[in-house]
């Protein structure tokens, strides 16, 4: 078993900073360290199923399938 210390596979060679902020309800803005913005919410069959009366905008999973490519 490989000492977890000197193992150069758990070494990170990069760290994603973001902030997340709240907005109003659902609505939350996220900022990245190049100073890209992101809106999150929620929209379609989820909004209808739970009856939120807010405005359309991706859900935080929308932006992890469209970014691995799926």
């Amino acid at each position: 078993m490989s000492d977890p210390v000197s193992d150069p596979v758990s070494d990170s060679f990069y760290t994603a900073r973001a902030r997340l902020e709240k907005v109003e309800g659902v609505h939350r803005r996220g900022r990245l360290e190049d100073g890209t913005e992101l809106e999150f919410g929620v929209h379609g069959p989820i909004k209808s199923h739970y009856r939120i009366d807010a405005k359309n905008l991706p859900l935080p999973v929308d932006y992890q399938v469209a970014a691995t490519g799926a």
